[in-house]
């Protein structure tokens, strides 16, 4: 028998951390950080439920910050296993949790400079030091690579197509002739998307961990990026500047290589693009360096010579000073920068700036989690609160899903259609209630298959 433990990602789409007691082993699959609402951040400080020195192993699954930002806590801490992934996840690790722990350190001492925690002096979760150490328990694998934990317990990771390096996770237990398996899918991306390769179909499934963010959303069914050229084409047309919070890894790649596309097609004008995010610029080199990974179309490209990710009038902003020339710009711009749901980063002194004015654009293109200002903008709400500030929303806010990195309910379903067998039990996580339980009522109907939706903290037995 083995148990299966739910300790995030129930009811919220952050904080993914599962523990699987399997074999006379436990093993976590995925370490996240809690976003989101205050109540959420809060759990971050909670101690870890389980000792982390009393776990064998850490299966990542992909490298955002919902899934990897508590690895230097949990190292520091106690956990002294190994953290298995693939190479291009362990390549984003190292940017996104050095970069997770200086955003912690700056937190701190800004709370310390203004007086304003009840902790004196206030800590951060965990600083660039434990990153860099923790980076240390890392030991990546190959796509389908087999990776023996023990004796009949393999591990594989298999393409999610959500980010470069995402992963599901494929258990297989093996006893005699007997196989079980147990499937985590991560953050499970779409098909046919720039870059990256579709999902690699799920085969011979007895349980299944499935995320279920857009369990109650269709993605738009347009043609390929039709409303991204209209918010475009209307923000040159008001003379404004379009100002997109993207995250850093993979989004903004995304967006660079669509942008050059549709250059090249003529269906928007050749614009300065500020790309003022330090992280994303670096992943952004990290996505050159694993062009293996990407799938055939873009790797046609490259051999015909072109950039991917260099649309024409290309400005990278490194330096603080580069990205504060960047308010002097007075139109017909666009600006990318990070965090992608507003929740901290240089993108907060380019809201400061745009949103008062009316002939600015603010556009969304992913999912905005309860609590983050992304959220709100979205909502209507007529200011945000940035830097201790009330700025008023006077700019067009627009919302566009053809970005998504996750996929949606019908693509979900699609997925599932592709198994060879009906698992014995789907457990829904990594979604907002109401996405879950119509996730679940769709897997009911349409197969007729047993789901059920996890409680935090919430254990059961599997017959593995």
């Amino acid at each position: 028998m083995a148990r299966l433990t739910f300790w995030g990602a129930t009811g919220t789409v952050t904080g993914s951390r599962h523990l699987l007691e399997l074999n006379g082993k436990k093993l976590l699959i995925d370490c996240g950080l809690f976003q989101g609402t205050k109540q959420n951040r809060l759990k971050n400080w909670d101690p870890f439920p389980v000792p982390p020195e009393t776990i064998d192993g850490l299966l990542l699954t992909h490298a955002h910050i919902d899934h990897s930002g508590y690895i230097p806590r949990f190292c520091r801490d106690g956990f002294a296993g190994r953290i298995h992934c693939t190479y291009p996840t362990y390549d984003l690790c190292e940017i996104l949790l050095r970069d997770s722990a200086h955003l912690q350190e700056e937190d701190a001492a800004w709370a310390n400079k203004k007086g304003f925690s009840k902790h004196k002096p206030a800590l951060p979760l965990y600083t660039v030091e434990d990153a860099n150490n923790a980076l240390a328990f890392f030991s990546p694998v190959y796509y389908g690579e087999d990776l023996f934990l023990d004796e009949g317990l393999r591990v594989k990771f298999k393409d999610a197509g959500h980010i470069l390096g995402s992963a599901f996770v494929d258990i297989k237990l093996t006893n005699g002739k007997k196989e079980r398996r147990i499937v985590f899918s991560g953050d499970i991306g779409r098909p046919e998307r720039p870059l990256l390769r579709d999902p690699v179909q799920a085969f011979n499934v007895d349980y299944l961990i499935l995320e279920s963010t857009y369990g109650n959303r269709r993605h738009d069914n347009f043609v390929p990026y039709q409303d991204f050229v209209r918010v475009i084409n209307e923000s040159v047309e008001r003379g404004g500047v379009l100002v997109i919070p993207s995250f850093a890894v993979g989004r903004t790649q995304t967006l660079l290589y669509v942008i050059r596309e549709l250059e090249e097609q003529g269906q928007i004008p050749p614009l300065p693009i500020y790309i003022d995010s330090p992280m994303a610029i670096d992943a952004t080199k990290i996505f050159e360096q694993r062009l293996a990974d990407l799938d055939l179309t873009s790797r046609v490209q490259v051999l015909e010579g072109k950039k991917l990710f260099r649309p024409q009038r290309l400005h990278i902003c490194k330096s603080q000073a580069e990205s504060k020339a960047i308010n002097q710009i007075g139109s017909r711009a666009i600006i990318i920068s990070s965090s992608g749901m507003a929740t901290g980063g240089r993108i907060l002194h380019h809201l400061a700036q745009r949103l008062p004015h009316p002939q600015n654009t603010i556009l969304f293109i992913g999912f905005q989690a309860e609590g983050t200002r992304g959220r709100a903008l979205l909502e209507g709400s007529p200011t945000v609160k940035i830097h201790g500030q009330y700025v008023p929303v006077n700019a067009k806010v627009e919302s566009i899903s053809g970005f998504s990195g996750h996929a949606d309910y019908n693509e979900l379903l699609a997925w599932l259609m592709g198994f060879n067998k009906a698992p014995e039990n789907i457990f829904l996580v990594h979604g907002e209630p109401e996405a879950s339980q119509a996730l679940a009522e769709k897997i009911r109907q349409q197969f007729g298959w047993k789901v059920t939706i996890p409680e935090h903290g919430q254990g059961f037995e599997l017959g593995l």
